[in-house]
């Protein structure tokens, strides 16, 4: 049987939106039928694989590449893992965050608040005792940072790079920042990347990335849905 194809990006905001309500009470299971995909069992070696299936679903275009999923009405996809409890299980990745050549860098220009300065934010029953198949994935919702929210992000961020310039990357740990935390993000301990030490001397460090905190996206959440 041929691979059903992809549908198309979507043209405007509001077509993508109605396409994320549509998945909305389906399984990833039957989200996968639909698509011509077999599930893996579990997520351990597939980390990634709800995001792309609902990125097929929703004609998302940008891959891996540096950019928002949806390139031209500039918005990011983020699943969201839910518990019993209706809030995140886990942290949610943005994007990977320079090591070197920071000097100059601005929030307001920055590749990370571009990456969160529109949202499609789909929760999906993320308990491990769910078989994933049998997951449901849940009403979306799409977001900007408030004025308040965007100080805040801010505000981490920018604590966050000046440790980074004054080569203490090595210190950092999920500890720092209030909603924004930066820890190691690699497929494994041999991936290296360059940074710089306290001496200014160039180290070789494990890549880091931005993660927002599970209160943050569970305070976006619970604005939305209580």
């Amino acid at each position: 049987m041929p691979k059903p194809e992809q549908p198309s990006a979507p043209l405007t905001e509001q077509e993508l939106l109605n396409r994320a309500q549509q998945l909305a009470g389906l399984t990833l299971g039957e989200l996968a039928d639909l698509a011509g995909i077999i599930p893996p069992a579990d997520l351990k070696r597939d980390k990634g694989w709800v995001g792309q299936l609902l990125e097929w679903h929703l004609g998302a275009t940008a891959g891996s590449k540096p950019v928002p999923d949806f390139i031209d009405l500039g918005i990011e996809l983020k699943t969201i893992p839910i518990g019993y409890n209706g809030k995140p299980l886990e942290t949610t990745f943005v994007c990977v965050a320079p090591l070197i050549g920071v000097q100059g860098l601005r929030w307001e220009t920055s590749h990370i608040r571009h990456k969160l300065s529109r949202v499609l934010w789909i929760p999906v029953e993320g308990e491990r005792d769910i078989p994933l198949a049998e997951r449901h994935v849940g009403s979306p919702l799409m977001w900007s940072p408030s004025i308040d929210e965007d100080a805040q992000l801010k505000q981490d961020w920018e604590e966050l790079m000046d440790m980074i310039v004054l080569g203490q990357v090595e210190h950092i740990t999920a500890r720092h920042g209030e909603v924004l935390q930066l820890r190691p993000k690699a497929a494994n301990s041999k991936v290296l990347t360059e940074a710089y030490g306290e001496n200014g001397q160039p180290i070789k460090t494990l890549p880091r990335g931005f993660y927002l905190k599970t209160h943050f996206t569970a305070e976006i959440l619970a604005r939305y849905f209580i």
